[in-house]
């Protein structure tokens, strides 16, 4: 039997592409928004879920998908709600999620919900592309240098988040932006126009459209670091096994392992980033600007535990939507490779 030809570099690059970009599995963003009336010195958040029914998969590769839709549950609303608001015991705070449903759509209608979603749904396919193509090309390209290959998958996998923060940080600052504007959503600017009012008042900068580089980069780095290197270390650990369904489950466990520590490990600089380009305690000042900075003022002002808020919910989309997103990855990528 005749081998297979040698894949080309622009062919092997582009099934990495759509393999990455493939994985989109994690909602959108909920919508920073203080409830009217409220006198809390941080906001609390707005949800959205946009739902749409899917038709129904089959086959032992498309229960990755089902997997999916579990992961979707707990929005990252609740994540930056923790992360962000101080004063849980303020009256007027939305005391629960479906108070806030209730708030939203009385004051704002139904496109209240819908507030700052282009900038996600722009950025979330080209987030993942980025993520395991430069994985795989980092990984390629440190296979040149002496290192263990758990070595290889961490640094490998910190690259990855590196590149992936500074391509999806701008991104980031307007999508904040439009969900802390309490207008109803015919009155707030469009994406490209609010994008424009940032770029002509504050410039490209880090006070500006990058604003939270530092923390963002910290973020994803950590996440990706720690996401890549235990997942494909232990996978290699691991024997495989030759029930298709034993091997799904293998994966997916150690992806949920994965998801669940990188997001214990990264918090302190998810709400870094939360401080930073959400709402300042007072209008006029910047309280927090830079990553450490603002760790450091969270656990002066408020304790270690502070910089922990939100963990449970993150957990919860994290744990079981990393694992998806790693098994979509890889089953469409061989799926590209026999077909491709």
């Amino acid at each position: 039997m005749s081998a297979k030809p040698e894949v080309g570099l622009v062919r092997e690059a582009s099934r990495q592409i759509v393999a990455g970009g493939s994985a989109v599995l994690e909602p959108v963003e909920a919508r920073e928004q203080r409830r009217p009336g409220a006198d809390c010195e941080y906001p609390v958040l707005q949800v959205k879920l946009p739902q749409r029914r899917r038709p129904p998969l089959s086959g032992s590769r498309h229960s990755v998908f089902l997997a999916c839709k579990a992961s979707r549950t707990t929005p990252r609303t609740a994540t930056l709600r923790f992360q962000i608001q101080r004063c849980a015991t303020d009256p007027n705070s939305y005391k629960s999620l479906g108070d806030s449903f209730r708030m939203i759509f009385q004051v704002e209608g139904l496109f209240g919900f819908y507030k700052g979603i282009l900038p996600p749904i722009l950025a979330e396919t080209p987030k993942r592309a980025v993520k395991f193509f430069t994985f795989e090309q980092y990984k390629k390209l440190l296979g040149y240098v002496s290192l263990s290959p758990a070595l290889t998958f961490t640094i490998a996998g910190l690259g990855s988040g590196l590149t992936e923060a500074i391509i999806v940080n701008p991104f980031e600052v307007v999508k904040v932006g439009l969900q802390a504007n309490r207008n109803t959503f015919a009155e707030q600017p469009s994406t490209i126009g609010y994008a424009r009012q940032i770029i002509k008042k504050e410039g490209w900068g880090l006070q500006g459209l990058n604003k939270g580089l530092t923390a963002t980069l910290g973020r994803h780095g950590v996440f990706n670091m720690v996401y890549f290197g235990f997942y494909y270390n232990v996978k290699n650990m691991i024997p495989v096994n030759k029930d298709p369904t034993l091997e799904f489950l293998r994966k997916f466990g150690i992806g949920l392992l994965s998801g669940t520590i990188a997001s214990v490990i990264n918090i302190p600089f998810d709400v870094a980033k939360s401080r930073i380009q959400g709402p300042q305690p007072v209008p006029g000042e910047i309280k927090y600007r830079t990553c450490f900075k603002t760790m450091a003022t969270v656990y002066q002002e408020e304790g270690i535990l502070a910089l922990y808020k939100g963990l449970l919910p993150k957990i919860m989309r994290l744990g079981p939507g990393g694992a998806v997103m790693l098994l979509v990855y890889e089953y469409t990528y061989s799926w590209l490779q026999e077909n491709w």
